[in-house]
């Protein structure tokens, strides 16, 4: 956790609007409690329409997420990745990384990147948005991708 230049980010009225949200089932009960709190934040942010989905890995957060752009106007991806003794936390966060903003550049639509990419367990306890964490990423990431689409619909007039 940096500590700073945190934006506080606080609901926006994305009421109209279509989300969906994504989340891997690797790290399950962690990725549950990131998809609870990003219903939450589309609750305070008035969407109606939320869909959620699951998928095996992260790997697999981008190809979903791609498909749910075409009829989606903000996609929330979640999942967990922490690192091992091998390169594989490497491939895997670059990857993701790289397939989540392409597919949001490609599509003109926000993907909330709800990925934790930690050293530890401990780490993304403190990042899941439970009880004792002391962030909330499926909350921040899910408030990050509806004020992206607010502000790309108030662009569209």
């Amino acid at each position: 956790m940096a500590g700073f230049g945190d934006p506080h980010l606080t609901a926006v009225n994305a009421s109209g609007l279509r989300l969906a949200v994504v989340g891997s089932r690797w790290h399950n009960h962690l990725v549950e409690a990131m998809i609870s709190r990003a219903l939450v934040a589309a609750k305070e942010c008035h969407v109606q329409d939320v869909a959620v989905h699951r998928v095996a890995g992260s790997l697999e957060l981008p190809v979903v997420a791609q498909a749910l752009l075409r009829t989606y106007d903000a996609v929330v991806v979640l999942g967990v990745v922490i690192r091992g003794e091998t390169t594989h936390f490497d491939h895997v966060c670059d990857a993701v990384t790289a397939g989540v903003t392409r597919i949001a550049l490609d599509a003109g639509r926000p993907v909330g990147n709800g990925i934790l990419t930690v050293e530890s367990l401990g780490q993304a306890r403190d990042r899941a948005g439970g009880p004792e964490s002391v962030e909330d990423k499926g909350f921040a990431a899910t408030v990050a991708a509806l004020d992206a689409a607010v502000t790309l619909r108030a662009l569209a007039g």
